[in-house]
C-alpha cells in the first residue's frame, strides 16, 4: 500500500459501466451472467476431458486444455465483478483492486497469445513434417511451451504495470468502461503519461500485430501443403485448422483493434473489450467442440461414466 498512497489521494476508482438504465443493466446481468456460467463450465469441460480421457493424450489436446485454463482465468479476472456492478448504483473498485485487475488480465492474455502461436507450431508440425511429429512434438517440448506462455504473460504484464502502479492519481478518478482498463487508467494520472501509454501501445498492439501476422503466414503455409495432399486425413486437418483459425482471430482482432489502433470512441474500446474478456472465452470451447468429432465423443463419454457412476452408487 506504501507504494501508491506516498503518490496518490484517491483510494478508488469509479466504473461507468454501459448504461445508466436500470432495465438494460438488468438485461446485461442476465445476459453476462449466462455468457460466463457457459464460459466456465465449457472449457472446464474441455479441462477434464482432456486429463481423464486416453484419446485426448496428445500434444494438440494437452495445448488446447492449457488454452481453456487461459480461458477460464481471463474471463473469471473482471468478469465477475462486471456482473455483480450491474445489480449496484454506484460501481467502484479500489486502487489496488484496479491494479490487480489490470496487472492479471495482461498475464493471462499476454500467456494465452504465446500460446497460441504453440497450437499453430504443433499443427505446422503435424501437417508439415508428420514423419517427425512424434519426436519434434516431446513431453519436453510441451513443457517448455507451456512454461514460455507463463513467462511470457509475467514479462508482458510486468512491464507495463511496474510503471502503472508508482503512477500519481490526484485528480479524476472515472474510468469509462467496465473493469480497469489499463489505457484509461494511465490517462487519469496527473503526470506526463505519453511514453507509458506509448509502451503500452508498443508492448500490448505492435505485438498482437506481429504475432498475428507471423500466424496467418504459418496458416497459409499449412493450407498450401493441404491444398497439394488432397486426401481424408487432409480434410480433417482443414476442419482442425479452421477452428484454429476462427480462434485465433478472435483473439488478436479486437486486441489489435484496441492498442494498434486506438479509437477515440470509448463505446468501441468497450465493445471491444468486453469481446476480448468475455465474448472471446465464451466461444473458444463451442468452436473446438463443435468442429472436433474426437471432443465431442470425449465429452459424450465422460458424461456417459459420470451418469453410469451416479445409477450405480
Amino acid at each position: 500500500m506504501d507504494i501508491l498512497s506516498k503518490n496518490t489521494s484517491i483510494s478508488e476508482f469509479i466504473l461507468l459501466g454501459l448504461s445508466h438504465s436500470h432495465e438494460i443493466q438488468i438485461f446485461f446481468f442476465v445476459i453476462f451472467f449466462l455468457v460466463y456460467v457457459a464460459a466456465v463450465v465449457g472449457n472446464l469441460l474441455i479441462v477434464i476431458s482432456v486429463i481423464f480421457d486416453k484419446h485426448l493424450h496428445s500434444p494438440m489436446y494437452f495445448l488446447l486444455a492449457n488454452l481453456s485454463f487461459f480461458d477460464l482465468c481471463l474471463s473469471s479476472v473482471g468478469t465477475p465483478k462486471v456482473i455483480a456492478d450491474f445489480l449496484r448504483k454506484h460501481k467502484t473498485i479500489s486502487l489496488w483492486g484496479c491494479m490487480v485487475q489490470m496487472y492479471f488480465m495482461h498475464f493471462f492474455g499476454g500467456g494465452e497469445m504465446s500460446l497460441l502461436i504453440a497450437m499453430a507450431i504443433d499443427r505446422y508440425v503435424a501437417i508439415c513434417k508428420p514423419l517427425h511429429y512424434q519426436t519434434i512434438m516431446n513431453l519436453r517440448m510441451l513443457i517448455g511451451f507451456l512454461v514460455l506462455s507463463w513467462a511470457v504473460g509475467f514479462i508482458h504484464t510486468t512491464s507495463q504495470m511496474v510503471f502503472t502502479v508508482g503512477l500519481p492519481f490526484c485528480g479524476p478518478n472515472v474510468v469509462d468502461s467496465i473493469f480497469c482498463d489499463l489505457s484509461l487508467v494511465i490517462e487519469l494520472a496527473c503526470t506526463d503519461t505519453y511514453i507509458l501509454e506509448l509502451l503500452v501501445i508498443v508492448d500490448s498492439g505492435l505485438l498482437s500485430l506481429v504475432c498475428f501476422i507471423l500466424l496467418v503466414i504459418s496458416y497459409i503455409i499449412m493450407f498450401v501443403t493441404l491444398w497439394q495432399h488432397s486426401s481424408r486425413a487432409s480434410s480433417k486437418a482443414v476442419s482442425t485448422l479452421s477452428a484454429h483459425i476462427t480462434v485465433v482471430i478472435l483473439f488478436f482482432g479486437p486486441a489489435i483493434f484496441i492498442y494498434a489502433f486506438p479509437f477515440n470512441s470509448y463505446s468501441v474500446d468497450k465493445f471491444l473489450s468486453v469481446f476480448y474478456s468475455i465474448i472471446t472465452p465464451f466461444l473458444n470451447p463451442i468452436i473446438y467442440t463443435l468442429r472436433n468429432q474426437e471432443m465431442k465423443a470425449a465429452i459424450k463419454r465422460l458424461s456417459s461414466q459420470q451418469i453410469g457412476s451416479c445409477v450405480f452408487s
